[in-house]
């Protein structure tokens, strides 16, 4: 089985060989973090060869979600190191700049048995953590051949890839197996964990730590790096400001018309655009300029200043969460296209008014509650994106109420931090002794 799945593997690479390629060359991606992903990390990595804590979060929104759990690691266990790898160069940069308490941040490498125990005997973990649903088979064999502990916390199966998991139900039942912990968002996770193969009593409803990821508004005060973006972005009072976060391709348009009705009764209004992936922010430029809007860059904003254009395009990483505090009403994308959704919790804890579309699947627990306590709006189409944002800017009392319901959602959802710890000290108390499991 795993024979066969390794010639699948190099097979998928050998395929996708010149898509990397091209991306490397056009775009400068994966080029510096190749040798990691091979499994040679820097010879100062892990000078003194000591125990770890390994935490794997693919890209920016697991990079953010570690955020609940690392000084909590940090304190439980101070005699061994926190290492974090990331699979994305967008989660790489936000943990390098923005993520304080670990010892150091490297590239996942590729899942190939001689690559992963290359990785293991450097990292030296003895608890492996997977941040949302990270599963490699075999990583997690040589994790179990080594005695290194295996726990999946945040774990979401989106109804998207519930159907895919299922095709491979006999691989994914062996790997599972191999989890010593999954402490999953909610109960349909757990449930679909449970019929995949996962022994129930090693499956553990915790909530979602995206919740407690979050600082509390209290604690957002004095945040020299926070108060740093916001600098550039120095918006007069009463002045909308309407932000759209994490877009993808066909979906800049539809906020770019909407846009323009909002420009016919309010002509100072702002928009901030955020596109997902970085070698797109040239094109959303050329698009807002082609439709008719002065356009700058974030990057080329003066400090200390208000943006006197029609819209910024947000062309930095790790800003987007605070930029949302000027914000007067939200659009989350990845969610008009079919790309089932992206985080709509951050602008909740600023009391945004936050819509999003039809495709949601990868956050559908999370945007079920909130359309249900009338939290957020989902919308079914660009043209009723287009028509509910000029709506809504046009109704303070309902952007209000939004907005409330929304923060007190969130506060009313924390909590998985805790229920993720308690299981992981079973896993490894805080002696340092192993558990069993």
């Amino acid at each position: 089985m795993y024979f066969a799945y390794s010639c699948l593997t190099l097979a998928f690479f050998v395929v996708v060989s010149p898509y990397f390629a091209y991306q490397a060359l056009r775009y400068r991606k994966y080029i510096g973090g190749f040798w990691q992903r091979m499994g040679y990390l820097p010879l100062s990595f892990n000078l003194d060869g000591e125990e770890s804590v390994w935490i794997h979060a693919v890209s920016v929104g697991e990079v953010l979600t570690a955020r609940a759990v690392v000084p909590a690691l940090r304190a439980t266990y101070p005699s061994l190191r926190i290492f974090l790898s990331t699979t994305t160069m967008t989660g790489q940069q936000l943990a390098r700049q923005n993520l304080r308490g670990v010892d150091g941040v490297f590239y996942f490498p590729f899942d190939l048995g001689f690559i992963v125990n290359r990785t293991l005997s450097l990292v030296r973990p003895r608890l492996f953590i997977m941040m949302d649903t990270e599963i490699w088979p075999h990583l997690l064999r040589a994790c179990r051949q080594r005695g290194v502990k295996t726990i999946l916390v945040n774990g979401r199966i989106s109804s998207r890839s519930y159907p895919r998991y299922r095709l491979i139900r006999p691989l994914f039942r062996h790997v599972l197996a191999y989890i010593d912990r999954f402490c999953a968002q909610g109960e349909e996770t757990a449930r679909r964990l449970i019929e995949l193969g996962a022994e129930p009593t090693r499956v553990t409803v915790t909530g979602s730590l995206k919740f407690d990821s979050l600082e509390r508004m209290s604690d957002r005060s004095g945040l020299p790096a926070s108060d740093r973006v916001l600098r550039y972005f120095r918006i007069t009072d009463g002045r909308l400001v309407v932000i759209a976060a994490s877009t993808l391709k066909g979906e800049e348009s539809s906020v770019l018309r909407a846009f323009s009705r909002i420009k016919r009764n309010n002509p100072d209004a702002l928009l901030i655009i955020a596109p997902r992936h970085p070698e797109r922010f040239t094109t959303v430029v050329q698009l807002s300029e082609q439709a008719g809007f002065e356009t700058m860059r974030r990057s080329d904003l003066t400090i200390d200043c208000e943006p006197r254009v029609d819209v910024v395009i947000l062309d930095t990483i790790g800003e987007l969460a605070r930029v949302y505090e000027v914000g007067t009403v939200v659009f989350v994308g990845g969610s008009l296209v079919n790309a089932g959704g992206h985080n709509i919790l951050e602008p909740a804890v600023f009391g945004k008014p936050i819509l999003f579309g039809p495709h949601m699947e990868n956050f559908q627990e999370i945007a079920d509650t909130f359309v249900e306590n009338g939290a957020a709006c989902q919308v079914q189409s660009g043209q009723e994106l287009e028509d509910m944002l000029v709506k809504l800017l046009a109704d303070p009392v309902r952007q209000a109420g939004l907005g409330v319901s929304a923060r007190t959602l969130v506060e009313a959802n924390r909590g998985a931090k805790d229920a993720t710890l308690d299981v992981i000290s079973m896993l490894l108390p805080s002696n340092d002794q192993t558990a069993i499991s």
